[in-house]
Order: structure tokens, then C-alpha cells, then sequence
């Protein structure tokens, strides 16, 4: 009975529903785009649902995340969204992994999943699930937003184009305005994220035209809609394709610091400590061996740093100074850690 109004659509039938409760889709960010879409998979029936995210549920979050109230401020939102989940849906078994998505755990963490579904604000993040994805073929369900604009697509669906194909990577930081600093009406990311979920449920049902090889582009203030054609690209998929097998045989000192890590090492009088939050962010750390270089400046400012001595990078959450981590590390530096949770995570440093 709670499938029936789907399972009498012929396009998906008995059949379709027992698809949708063998599939596993991993969604990669728990926030504006995480929650819509973590409910409408949770809602049709998809039978195995992992989400992945280190954040936890702020107050700022509630106008747009609707997965979360106000008693869940400063809780796990993995954890919240598989407790939530769990009382929608009996039927549905969900894993929730409370980190966030990087180098270290980003293959072990794909591996056993169908699909994957991108709702993440961080552009390095963005390539380095679309590297695991081309590495295990699987295919990726992508949005981003910008205030009152988003964007869709489908990566590396039946040998289609992948993210890198549409956004071929640029040297120097790559970042693009969040929420935070640019703003976003509430409904959008909610409006993208159930535009994600039937992406999802089209694939998984094997129905309809999938948005592979196409960006779709929408305007929520003119209400409008647009359609981009991109092809697949070969040099990006091989380039993707190596990223991918390198992570897979990478055996290197890990480079996320926890907080008792961070703490130790800052310490030590040979290594640079990079303070990369925004501009007017207030000294939290002080010593001659600490500078605050905003990540904007990253670029210009480590031209004159000896690339062989030992950086360390701290921002408030982990996603900037990982931004600036890949960064250092394409410009020659040897040696370079980040503080994997940032200073938010450092007790003695929490407000």
C-alpha cells in the first residue's frame, strides 16, 4: 500500500518497485540538496541509502534543510538523517558515515554503490567523487546552486561524459561561493534536490531521458529553463580514470589531522601553520610560526615559502583548507597537512 499510487505507473510496476528496493545510492552531503534528496529516495522505496557528512546542524541551516528542527542543532547531520530516515520509511536501511568525504576514506567509502548522488558546495570534493566514480564506474548525479539559480546533470552514466568533461579542472583555487557568504532562497536546493532524486529513480528504473551529456540550467526568480549539450571527452575521462587508480594505490602519510594531531604538531618550531579562513576571521592562533593567509591569497603568498618544509592548514570546517592543501601540493610542496574538521572541532577553540 504505501508504493501503490507508484507501482500502478506502468513505467515501473511490481518490477520497478523491487529495483528500487535493491538499489544502493550514496549521497555525498547532508545539507540544502542532501536532505530533499535523501527524503524522496527514503519516501520511493530505494532499498539501501548511505549519506556521508562531518557536519553538524546549525541554526542557519533550518530554513532550507528540512530533514532537521531545532532540537537537533549541534548533532551529527549523518547521524539526524539516518535517525529521520529510519522513522520514514521501516523499509529502508540506511548507513551514515559522520565525516566528510576526502582522499582517505573515498574509496572504501563508494565501492559498494550503484549510484552516486553529489551534493556537495566544495569544487575539490566535486573531482575527487567524480575520480573514484570514473575509477569504479559508477555513475554520479550532480547539482550545484548559486541564490536563486542551479544546475543538474548525470556524470558517467553508460559511458556518457563525466564531471570533467563539462569542467575541465583550472590550475590555482577552485572555489566557488556557498551559501554562507552569497545567500540562497530556501526552496531552491529543495527544488534541485528532488530534480537529483529522479535522476536517481529514472536510472534505477531504467526509464525516461537521462540527464547525461546535458546540464540542465534553471532560474527560480523568471522561472526558467535551459538545456546545454556537452560531449564526452576523452583525454578527461583517461585523466579521471588515472586520478581514480592512483588514489586506489596511494600509500602515503595520511595528511587529515584530528584535533589531538593538529594540537601536537602546531607546536613544533619547523613547520608553517596557515590560518586560511576569510579575511576577517579573528586570530584564534598565535606564534611566529602562524600566518593568516586567506585562502584567496594562498596562490600568490606560497611563491615565496620553501616548498620542502612542512605546512599545516587550519580553516573553521576542513573544506577551505583542504582547497588549500590540493593546491600546495600542485605547486611542489612536499610535506602538507589540514586539519580535517576544522578549528570548529578543537575543544579549546569552540565558542
Amino acid at each position: 500500500m504505501r508504493y501503490n499510487r507508484q507501482i500502478i505507473l506502468p513505467e515501473v510496476g511490481d518490477i520497478g518497485q523491487q529495483k528500487l528496493r535493491k538499489a544502493r545510492v550514496l549521497v555525498i552531503g547532508a545539507g540544502g540538496l542532501g536532505c530533499p534528496v535523501l527524503q524522496n529516495l527514503t519516501a520511493a522505496g530505494v532499498g539501501y541509502i548511505g549519506v556521508v557528512d562531518g557536519d553538524v546542524v546549525e541554526e542557519s541551516n533550518l530554513h532550507r534543510q528540512l530533514l532537521y528542527n531545532h532540537k537537533h542543532i549541534g548533532q551529527s547531520k549523518a547521524a539526524v538523517a539516518a535517525e529521520v530516515i529510519a522513522e520514514m520509511n521501516p523499509d529502508v536501511e540506511i548507513k551514515s558515515y559522520k565525516q566528510f568525504f576526502n582522499r582517505k576514506n573515498a574509496m572504501e567509502t563508494v565501492v559498494d554503490y550503484d549510484i552516486i548522488v553529489d551534493c556537495t558546495d566544495t569544487i575539490a570534493v566535486r573531482y575527487l567523487i567524480n575520480d573514484v566514480a570514473v575509477y569504479h564506474k559508477i555513475p554520479v548525479v550532480y547539482a550545484s546552486i548559486y541564490r536563486f539559480e542551479g544546475q543538474v546533470s548525470v556524470f558517467n552514466y553508460n559511458n556518457g561524459p563525466c564531471y570533467r568533461c563539462l569542467f575541465p579542472e583550472k590550475e590555482g583555487v577552485q572555489q566557488t561561493p556557498n551559501c554562507e557568504v552569497m545567500g540562497v532562497l530556501g526552496v531552491l536546493p529543495n527544488t534541485l534536490g528532488a530534480f537529483q532524486a529522479t535522476e536517481v529513480l529514472k536510472i534505477i528504473l531504467g526509464i525516461g531521458d537521462v540527464l547525461s551529456g546535458k546540464l540542465m540550467l534553471y532560474d527560480a526568480l523568471q522561472f526558467h529553463t535551459q538545456i546545454i549539450n556537452y560531449a564526452r571527452n576523452a583525454k578527461q575521462i583517461e585523466k579521471s580514470y588515472i586520478n581514480g587508480s592512483l588514489l586506489y594505490n596511494q600509500k602515503q602519510e595520511l595528511e587529515e589531522l584530528d584535533e589531538n594531531t593538529f594540537l601536537e604538531k602546531i607546536k613544533q618550531k619547523n613547520v608553517i601553520v596557515l590560518d586560511v579562513r576569510q579575511a576577517n576571521s579573528p586570530a584564534l592562533i598565535v606564534g611566529e610560526n602562524v600566518m593568516q593567509v586567506p585562502l584567496e591569497k594562498l596562490e600568490t603568498y606560497c611563491q615565496a615559502m620553501d616548498k620542502s618544509a612542512a605546512v599545516i592548514l587550519f580553516c573553521n570546517t576542513g573544506q577551505r583548507s583542504l582547497m588549500g592543501l590540493e593546491l600546495l601540493k600542485k605547486q611542489g610542496f612536499e610535506t602538507v597537512f589540514h586539519l580535517e574538521k576544522g578549528i570548529q572541532s578543537v575543544e579549546k577553540y569552540k565558542e
